[in-house]
């Protein structure tokens, strides 16, 4: 028996000796068969729990999708898709902070929700994740440029812009995103040759929507009205989503507004809407549109619904003059107010706002002001937007000489200004009335309102007004201002120098007693003749003094008083 014990207690083959019988050898074996079993069900319990489990590896690129694809090639995305992927890189960088082009796509990203929310508040959230991925990795990082570059052209930084696109395209000169940001920067900055050349290359490198888009822009510039709508139609319907497919039609009402057809526009704006409800400046342009139709309680609810995604200080803008023209001063005043704040949180997250507060000024408040802001934005960036606005402003502050010169950057051909633009016509326009250049006025008011006879439910009616008060233009030139053999009539040399900003500290800065008030009445202020016309016989030593067809008519007519 001891034997026996000490057999089995050392995990040995128990002996035979001691035994009675045969049954304790055989209850043994079945003792061992039931433990195997035991332990083999064991290991492929184990063995599936393993298997179910995550493996734990770490985190790899992301997948792409059409959301990555959208905010990397600057086309618009869904919101919701939107916040699903800044949601996704958020997590991503977390645990693969290393990981640059993620940081890069997350950067573009906050671009895209920033521009589409008007939430200036992700610009410095751009910029934070593109910096990482630039330190992530500093060489041939060409996605944080880009992104970079966007993020410049978003905040209307155009040669901060300029400059990041030029480094990314030194990097990578055929990759086509790059020359889209450039496109932007170029025209921001009054650099519209350089822009062509950008699109050409662009369109070299690639073809489709989103390359046809932006074409439609910058033929829009150069006064291609035709080519912009049809690389517009042809972008929308080779989109491939409703939101990019909204994008483009919202570009193409705007179009049809700028040349004057209010029913297309608003058919373009509303299935803009119907493709993307969160497409804010399609509503926005319905507001426009039906104005121009009349339908004025449609607009106000047009615009309050842009507005309430989007509030951008120009739509509160618009909506401010749509209120003054019906006779609302106080709801405007509501609505300048909140133009000054929304301009106020933009500049906190590094957006320039100087453009739009300066056109409000000249208008509605400070003419003075808006000639200080409008000079340091043309020593910054000076494009046909600015140039425009300034010219505006000189005139409103009474400084018409002056006034003129910008008004015709913003309108001449050769010098950039190719866009068949109502206000910018109708602005050199009423500049030429207050000069007492009464032929070239009434040639650009009239082209004014044939571009889009309601332009605008303020300026509008105050060109027509002076029209009717010029009364018709003489039949023929006179005599003093004929050409002659010895005196050819030469236009205007067009490569004379970029002018200087005005100084903004002049004594006769103050506005002119007499100057227009931009509201529709009877008889406006700003159709209103000077008591003393000043004399339209300029010094023969200045370029526009000699005969052209913009020459002043110095004949008197049965509307007006001899000059």
């Amino acid at each position: 028996m001891d034997s026996a014990t000490k057999t089995e207690d050392d995990g040995g083959q128990p002996g035979t000796s001691g035994l009675r019988d045969g049954a304790r050898p055989a209850r043994g074996r079945r003792r061992l068969r039931v433990l195997g079993g035991s332990l083999a069900a064991g290991c492929l319990v184990l063995g599936g729990v393993l298997v179910l489990l995550p493996e734990k590896r770490p985190p790899g690129p992301l997948p792409g999708s059409p959301a990555r694809t959208a905010v990397t090639t600057g086309v618009a995305v869904a919101l919701p898709e939107l916040a699903r992927l800044i949601h996704q890189h958020e997590g991503h960088v977390r645990e693969s902070p290393r990981d640059a082009r993620a940081w890069a796509v997350l950067g573009a990203a906050y671009v895209e929700r920033g521009r589409r929310t008007a939430d200036a508040a992700s610009y410095p959230k751009a910029e934070r994740a593109l910096r990482t991925s630039l330190e992530v990795r500093p060489r041939r990082n060409v996605e944080a440029l880009d992104g970079m570059a966007a993020l410049a052209n978003a905040r209307r930084d155009f040669r901060a812009a300029r400059a990041r696109g030029e480094a990314a395209r030194k990097l990578a000169p055929k990759r086509w995103t790059t020359y889209a940001q450039l496109i932007d920067a170029y025209t921001g900055l009054g650099e519209y040759k350089k822009a062509q050349a950008a699109l050409g290359r662009m369109l070299r490198l690639r073809s489709g929507s989103a390359v046809l888009g932006r074409a439609a822009g910058v033929y829009r510039d150069r006064g291609r009205r035709e080519d912009a709508a049809a690389a517009l139609s042809d972008a929308a319907a080779g989109a491939s989503t409703p939101a990019e497919e909204a994008m483009w039609r919202e570009r193409a009402g705007q179009l049809a507004w700028e040349r004057g057809d209010p029913e297309v526009a608003l058919g373009q704006f509303r299935e803009a809407v119907r493709l993307d409800p969160d497409q804010r400046a399609a509503q926005a342009g319905q507001g426009r549109a039906l104005v121009a139709l009349g339908r004025t309680p449609e607009a106000l609810g047009a615009y309050r619904a842009a507005l309430s995604g989007q509030p951008l200080p120009q739509y509160a803008l618009e909506l401010g003059e749509l209120y003054e023209s019906v006779g609302r001063p106080r709801a405007a005043r509501a609505q300048y107010d909140l133009l000054r704040e929304r301009v106020r949180r933009e500049a906190v997250g590094g957006v320039d706002g100087d453009l739009v507060l300066g056109r409000f000024e000249a208008d509605h408040g400070d003419p003075a002001s808006a000639v200080r802001r409008l000079s340091a934005e043309w020593r910054r960036q000076p494009g046909i937007e600015v140039a425009d606005a300034l010219g505006w402003a000189l005139h409103r502050a009474g400084r018409d000489q002056e006034a003129l010169r910008f008004a015709m950057i913003a309108t001449d051909r050769a010098r950039g200004g190719a866009v068949l633009s109502a206000p910018y016509v109708y602005h050199r326009g009423m500049i030429e009335r207050r000069l007492g250049r009464y032929g070239p006025a009434r040639r650009h008011l009239e082209e004014a309102l044939r571009i889009n006879p309601r332009f605008s439910p303020l300026h509008a009616p105050v060109a027509r007004a002076a029209l009717a008060e010029m009364g018709e233009p003489a039949l023929t030139a006179p005599p003093e201002v004929r050409p002659s053999a010895d005196r050819p009539d030469r236009r205007p040399s067009t490569d004379r120098p970029e002018p200087r900003p005005p100084s903004t500290d002049r004594p006769d800065a103050r506005p002119s007693t007499d100057r227009p008030e931009p509201r529709p009445s009877a008889d406006p202020p700003e159709a209103r003749p000077s008591a003393n016309p000043p004399d339209t016989r300029l010094p023969t030593d200045r370029p526009d003094a000699r005969p052209s067809t913009d020459r002043p008519d110095t004949r008197p007519s049965a509307g007006r008083p001899e000059a």
